[in-house]
């Protein structure tokens, strides 16, 4: 056989099977990734154990080491706990009673345009829980015809673990017919919001989401404002809404008056605000307060998905003030009345590296880490990845009562990750290797773009098992999502298709 008809064979039968192959080994490795969405049945208080013992790269002292050896006996029965009996304790706290009804609802929007949508009480976002600091907090949720089932998460609020919400984790999705009721103390003050953690990508963006504030119980030094507002900004499938509408916020307001407004972003991408007509102040960030905000001005301020940021604007005595994002255009939020006052182009972003000022004597500045974990944020071929892992395959963060945690976060690409953790607040200590200047800044939520790496502090003061995610909530169901775990906690519940408990899905 000469070399001309070899070259033939090659190119008619080589090349094609060469491209089956191919697609063959992408095939399989796409649908071996994907399967990370829908396990058949995972106990997320014990899962990849043994990836967690062989992880021993991403812990960085001699405490990590002790403290994965005693990982096994921990998760023992013996001895353990149950994150379903962890509970809100008994209370003489004041008690407000909420009711909530998950439904399928056609919601008419006020621009004429008709909407099919998943609502709390007929109504997306549903209705804004206003509460005071320190009430006892009693929602009742309602499924009415949601086949998948539904919970309540209620993100930024500590609470205790069986309260947290997270089909599989800490509750079974209620089922329709059925109901749950959660139950917690309202301990921070601040801007928070509530939403589904059963299919979470899914049904928040069927409109199974609202807004919770909570009031201080005896005022602050930092809430001079005499009147406020809350923006929720959300993508209602096709839509985008403010409070939904399609038309923006028209917000009263006298010249002096000053107006707290608190935006929420409750969608899966970064918007990025600006404020034309009068300098202001962001007085919160994720609910927590900053030390002595000082005055913006041309400042383009970025909230990441799930953040909340809390303004203080005060009207001027001539024109209007207008906050706007390019990414809701057609959503404007104006301020008081008179002249349309002059939009800028650009501005500085909003840093909040060198903003407010320190606390005296900050006693976190001198903590020791007990555990130092290293998340490296990114993706693979078709998922989304926390050290090259993703969902149940990436072990998680066991901890003990007490201790005190340093975790770096970097992203490594993939998109902006807004870094959520359940169930504890954190504190931002640097930003690429600068410590932070100003306040303390205290957050749930962490927006991260890429190249940037965070030194965050913990404190390991709430015992449970809670979900870190990425709060672009397409990305958590491509498999950014792992657990933080304390020693010898347990749970009866199962993530999985057996169940039906697909928490980021």
């Amino acid at each position: 056989m000469n070399r001309r008809k070899i070259a033939k064979r090659l190119i008619y039968f080589g090349l094609p099977l060469t491209f089956v192959l191919l697609v063959g080994s992408v095939l399989v490795t796409y649908f071996w990734q994907m399967r990370l969405q829908k396990p058949e049945e995972i106990n997320m208080a014990h899962h990849q154990m043994a990836a967690g013992m062989n992880g021993m790269d991403n812990m960085t002292d001699m405490a990590g080491m002790e403290h994965m050896d005693g990982m096994e006996s921990s998760s023992s029965k013996e001895g353990a706990v149950s994150c379903s009996s962890i509970t809100t304790p008994e209370s003489s706290a004041p008690i407000r009673k909420f009711d909530l009804t998950a439904a399928r609802t056609t919601l008419k929007l006020d621009n004429g345009k008709t909407v099919d949508a998943w609502t709390f009480n007929g109504l997306s976002p549903g209705p804004e829980l206003r509460v005071t600091e320190g009430d006892q907090i009693v929602v009742t949720l309602h499924n009415q015809d949601i086949e998948d089932g539904v919970t309540i998460h209620w993100h930024g609020i500590t609470v205790p673990c069986s309260q947290d919400g997270i089909a599989g984790v800490t509750q079974d999705a209620v089922p329709p017919g059925e109901q749950f009721t959660y139950t917690f103390i309202a301990t921070t003050p601040g801007t928070y919001w509530y939403h589904s953690h059963q299919m979470s990508s899914i049904q928040v963006s069927k409109g199974l989401l609202g807004a919770l504030i909570v009031e201080p119980k005896n005022g602050s030094e930092s809430d001079t404002s005499t009147s406020e507002t809350t923006a929720l900004y959300q993508q209602l499938g096709s839509s985008m809404l403010v409070n939904g509408s399609e038309r923006g916020l028209t917000i009263p307001g006298q010249p002096g008056e000053q107006v707290r407004l608190r935006l929420i972003n409750s969608g899966n991408e970064t918007m990025e605000f600006g404020v034309d007509g009068a300098p202001f102040r962001i007085l919160a960030m994720d609910g927590h307060d900053l030390h002595e905000p000082g005055l913006l001005e041309g400042t383009i301020v970025p909230i990441g998905a799930g953040q909340r940021y809390d303004m203080l604007i005060q009207v001027p005595r001539s024109g209007k003030v207008v906050v706007t994002s390019p990414s809701a255009k057609d959503l404007p939020i104006t301020i008081g009345s008179g002249s349309q006052p002059q939009h800028k182009e650009g501005g500085q972003q909003f840093s909040f590296l060198d903003y407010g000022t320190p606390l005296p004597d900050d006693p976190v500045l001198h903590v020791k880490p007990d555990r130092h974990f290293e998340l490296k944020l990114g993706q693979t071929l078709f998922t989304k990845s926390i050290n090259g892992k993703s969902f149940h395959d990436i072990p998680p963060m066991t901890v003990k009562e007490g201790d005190h945690v340093f975790i770096t976060v970097s992203n490594e690409g993939g998109g902006d990750h807004p870094f959520h953790l359940h169930g504890h607040v954190f504190r931002v200590l640097s930003k690429n290797g600068e410590a932070l200047q100003g306040s303390p800044v205290y957050l749930d939520t962490l927006l991260t773009k890429k190249g940037e790496t965070y030194e965050l502090y913990l404190e390991a003061d709430n015992p449970g098992l809670w979900m870190i995610h990425c709060h672009n909530l397409k990305h958590a169901s491509m498999g950014m999502s792992m657990m933080l775990n304390y020693e010898g906690i347990t749970t009866t519940y199962r993530v999985g298709t057996k169940s039906g408990n697909l928490p980021d899905l």
